[in-house]
């Protein structure tokens, strides 16, 4: 059974519901143009990063034609400044990027939120000393941040990542920040705090899955931020050590032989550039039906169910 657009209103502020929220917001962001469009394109690349290795004609560091040689039956994107196979090093390029880049999300958005939820409901000398804390951090840009770190301890690609991911999070803890101070005002976390419960266990247990909606929306454009510095620091020569293949290093080292065979430089780029134009537009999808803008009415049947399941 349906329920009216108030009665699904009502449910989405229902904390028990908005725990499951992240379903309803990712199903109906998958399921509006923007979204389609934004997950089929990261789908896609993703899908190279992943199954490439795999399926590559040949190891990607074997010289097996000329430097720069044209496209032909053998080699479909002919070959790098080397003389390796560029579609072999293309489908093996990807994927260290993508786990690198998530585990620098994954850790800028665990950092952020601790960082921003704790400040905003501990407050006084805690918030000054986080905030203030970020401010430093942010001072920085992000790639001349993680430059800095590389250049005092060197470039291993487990300071990358964490360099990446450092500067992701006074950004998010700043967000999550704003959005904690309207949530610890609210009726069900006083009465928390009335009942006797510690300050970690409020935060866990009543702001957190209230947060799903903007930790969803900052996920996804850290996503893509991560994407997009660590291709331009393996452009830099930050990235896995040669011979392995990288996409950022593939365009840095193939672009004086542009003229010769360009799809040593534009496939890789266009990897990047749909990786990141996917990401970015899933993400705007998400945002939009999280704030009501792309939200269906047939989305009240699945906060409904999830309402119903929690009631059993």
């Amino acid at each position: 059974m349906a329920v009216s657009a108030p009665a699904a209103a009502t449910l989405w502020q229902d904390p028990r519901i908005r725990k499951h929220q992240w379903v309803a917001v990712l199903w109906s962001a998958a399921r509006t143009p923007r979204g389609a469009i934004g997950l089929g394109l990261a789908s896609f690349v993703l899908l190279v990063a992943i199954a490439g290795p795999s399926v590559a004609p040949s190891p990607p560091d074997a010289l097996v034609t000329l430097a720069f040689g044209k496209p032909s039956g053998q080699f479909l994107l002919g070959g790098d400044i080397l003389g390796r196979d560029v579609l072999s090093r293309v489908l093996d390029g990807g994927w260290v990027l993508l786990i690198m880049a998530a585990c620098a999300t994954a850790l800028g958005i665990i950092g952020g939120t601790v960082a921003g939820v704790s400040a905003a409901y501990l407050r006084g000398v805690s918030d000054g000393v986080i905030m203030r804390a970020a401010d430093v951090i942010l001072s920085f840009p992000q790639l001349v941040f993680a430059l800095l770190l590389l250049s005092l301890l060197g470039p291993k690609l487990w300071l990358i990542t964490v360099a990446v991911g450092v500067s992701h999070a006074p950004q998010v803890a700043r967000v999550l920040r704003s959005a904690t101070l309207d949530l610890a005002e609210r009726d069900f976390v006083k009465a928390a705090e009335l009942q006797g419960m510690p300050p970690a266990k409020v935060m866990w247990k009543e702001i957190m899955p209230n947060l799903v909606s903007p930790l969803m929306v900052e996920a996804g454009l850290r996503l893509t931020y991560s994407i997009v510095i660590m291709a331009g620091l393996a452009f830099l020569g930050f990235g896995p050590p040669p011979p392995a293949a990288s996409w950022g290093m593939m365009i840095n080292e193939n672009r004086e032989g542009l003229s010769l065979n360009p799809w040593a430089v534009v496939v890789p780029a266009l990897l990047i550039a749909l990786l990141t134009i996917g990401t970015n537009t899933f993400t705007d999808a998400v945002a939009r039906v999280a704030i009501g803008v792309d939200r269906r009415p047939e989305e009240a049947v699945l906060i409904e169910d999830l309402a119903q399941g929690q009631a059993q």
